[in-house]
């Protein structure tokens, strides 16, 4: 499975395989073993082991990591998961109010807000059913629900309009 891996920052897709790991063209064995009660973890890539302390971010796929003494704030997507958080603008830096759209066909399975209600920046809005997953739809930028387009159980295009922020 492809992954997109930042690391600081930096970005680089990762290709896990079995027992192996392939990045920047490089393939090498890798494993990870949970020490169960404990958010550690012990990473082999290649001949190296390496103990890791891994906590959850503040998003989902986002990770803060301790190796050997170091910390680093990662954040890890799988293609599919990335390629939606790029069309739905996401990972974008908030611009101020911006209308809330598909971005795929799917089906209006839940609005969580109302109009006039006050929205902040990642706050969810609308979670679309598309290709048996579910996929939150999230707030660019805060502001003020001035329409609500979505209704649940609505088939949607890509692109439609489903809430519209002030």
């Amino acid at each position: 499975m492809k992954y997109v891996v930042s690391v600081n920052g930096e970005s680089q897709e990762v290709t896990l395989d079995g027992g192996r790991a392939e990045a920047d063209g490089a393939s090498t064995a890798a494993h990870i073993i949970d020490l169960e009660g404990t958010p550690e973890k012990l990473v082999t890539i290649g001949d190296e082991v390496h103990r890791v302390v891994v906590r959850r971010g503040d998003a989902r796929g986002r990770y803060n990591l301790s190796i050997d003494g170091h910390r680093y704030e990662v954040e890890a997507l799988d293609e599919r998961r990335h390629a939606i958080r790029e069309l739905s603008g996401a990972s974008a830096a908030p611009t101020g109010p911006a209308p809330l759209k598909a971005p795929m066909p799917g089906l209006v399975v839940r609005v969580s807000v109302v109009v006039g209600d006050t929205v902040t920046a990642g706050q969810g809005l609308v979670a679309i059913e598309a290709m048996k997953m579910e996929n939150e739809l999230r707030c660019v930028a805060g502001g003020r629900v001035k329409a609500v387009r979505a209704v649940v159980g609505q088939a949607v295009e890509k692109g439609a309009v489903l809430v519209e922020i002030e």
